[in-house]
Parts: structure tokens; sequence; C-alpha cells
């Protein structure tokens, strides 16, 4: 049997201490539920570890039972700790790098708005057919093996997210992500011309921090925001999730400062023009 990892004794220790601190407090899951507006249903799933609720949720629990500060502040920082969620590379490996591509389109289409910034590569749902293959392909030694061919089929489904009207796709990309040479040149001018192209659809926005703008702040990390509930942050050697609203905002508020520095529209097109043109020449 698996030990369980860190993040699940977390949310373990968070269900427990809650059910505890209720028992203590000598109410019923249904009378707490009606203090802090929930269903009991949920403070029953809280409770048993088959929810994880948000820092915003305990800290209504805690409100509603009367916990002394001290005791509601340790509590605090196992349900923040419960709301990170790191998974490796070598673990989506294991289940089948696919699977992570099946788990981003179901994530997408549960959302009605996507933040998606870019500092080093296009995002998964701009990728033609052979860029993908590129990207997916390891280069790295000591880099799991995966299906490549398999990921980039369920790549490419995932794409079908953007034909739904009703969703907002908002990609915020450095030019150093359009310039870096992930691929061979052909590919990579097939590759920003696509990006050009699904540019002018209405439902997606597709901006580009140019070289020579003045930025107070570092591009570090691809992340991702979905709706106000979620962020995955991409790391070398895995993604963290993370679901406390207030890394959420922050996450939010890191996007609308490079944005506001960005290039949208024709000038974005233009951009990325100007790098399939430099791919061309070089490629001869």
């Amino acid at each position: 049997m698996l030990e369980p990892d860190g993040t699940e004794r977390d949310r373990n220790r968070l269900a427990a201490a809650l059910r505890e601190l209720r028992r203590a407090a000598g109410l019923s899951g249904e009378r707490l539920a009606a203090r802090v507006a929930m269903s009991q249903s949920k403070i029953s799933r809280i409770e048993s570890g088959r929810t994880v609720p948000t820092v915003v949720d305990v800290e209504r629990i805690l409100k509603a039972l009367a916990v002394p500060p001290e005791v509601g502040q340790e509590i605090l920082s196992l349900a923040r700790a419960a709301n990170v969620e790191y998974v490796s590379w070598r673990s989506y490996a294991r289940m089948g790098i696919w699977r992570k591509q099946a788990e981003i389109k179901a994530l997408t289409e549960a959302s009605s708005t996507v933040r998606q910034f870019l500092p080093a590569i296009p995002s998964g749902l701009l990728q033609t057919r052979e860029y993908a293959r590129a990207v997916l392909t390891p280069g790295v030694r000591g880099r799991p093996a995966r299906d490549v061919e398999r990921a980039v089929r369920a790549r490419l489904d995932s794409q079908e997210a953007l034909n739904d009207q009703k969703r907002r796709f908002y990609f915020l990309l450095t030019e150093q992500a359009l310039r870096l040479q992930r691929a061979a040149a052909h590919v990579m001018v097939d590759q920003l011309r696509h990006m050009a192209h699904i540019s002018t659809r209405p439902n997606i926005e597709l901006a580009i921090l140019p070289n020579g703008v003045l930025v107070n702040e570092t591009p570090l990390n691809v992340f991702v925001v979905y709706d106000d509930r979620l962020v995955i942050v991409e790391l070398f050697s895995g993604e963290i999730a993370l679901r406390d609203r207030r890394d959420v905002d922050h996450h939010r508020n890191v996007f609308d400062h490079f944005r506001s520095r960005a290039v949208v529209g024709e000038q974005a097109r233009d951009l990325l023009e100007s790098s399939a043109e430099r791919f061309r020449r070089a490629g001869g």
C-alpha cells in the first residue's frame, strides 16, 4: 500500500482537526452547516477528507466554532498547505503523459475564463501538430519517456475548447517565447503564423510583451489561471496547483501587470509575422 504524500497527509490532518474542533464545540454537522451557510453534505465531505476546503471555508468554520486565534492560525496554515498540490513529470509519465493533456482539456472545459502566462513557449492550446511533437519529445537526459504521438493527439484534442465562443482565452507571451527555436525553422514559421490566425478569433486575446518594453518584475515561469479558483504553475520537474484565493489573486495581479505592458491585435500579429520571417530566412 502506498504511503500518502505530504499534500494528502496535510489534507487528512486538516479534515481530522476540523472534525475534532466541531465535536469539542458540541455542534452537530447540521448545526455547523447552518452557521456557516454550507450544506451539511459539504461539511461531511470536508471532515471526511473527500473535499478540500478553501482557506475562506476554513476561516468561516473557525469563526463559527469560536476557535482561539492561536489554534486558528495553526489550522489556517494547514489549510493553506492542503490547498497546494505538486505532481512531478515522472508521475505523469508513469500514468501516461497524454492523461495530462486530458486533464488540461477537462479544466479548460470547466472554466469560463482561462489566462495563460507564457514567458518561454506558446501554449499547448495554440500549437500545431509538428510543433507539439517537437516540444513533447524529451530532450534532457533523465526526462521521463512518454508516448509522444498519443500525447500529441491528446494535446490537439484539447484545442477543441477554443471553439466555444462562451469561453474567453487570454494568452500572454514574451517576445522571447516567439524567438526560442524549439523546432525546425519551417515548423517555427507555421507555428507563428498559426498563432497569428488564431488571434483573430473574437473569444481569444493574444498579447505579446515586447523585448524593448521596460518591466519591473521578472517573468519567471509558465502559469495558468482557471477562472478565480485555481492556478497551475509549471516547473522543470513538475507542476504545482494552488487553490488559496490569495495565491490565485496574486497570479491574476502578475498577469495584469505584464498584460498592461504588452501589445495585442495587429501589433501582436506584426511581431508574430516578423519572427516568422526571421525563421523563414534562417531556414533558407
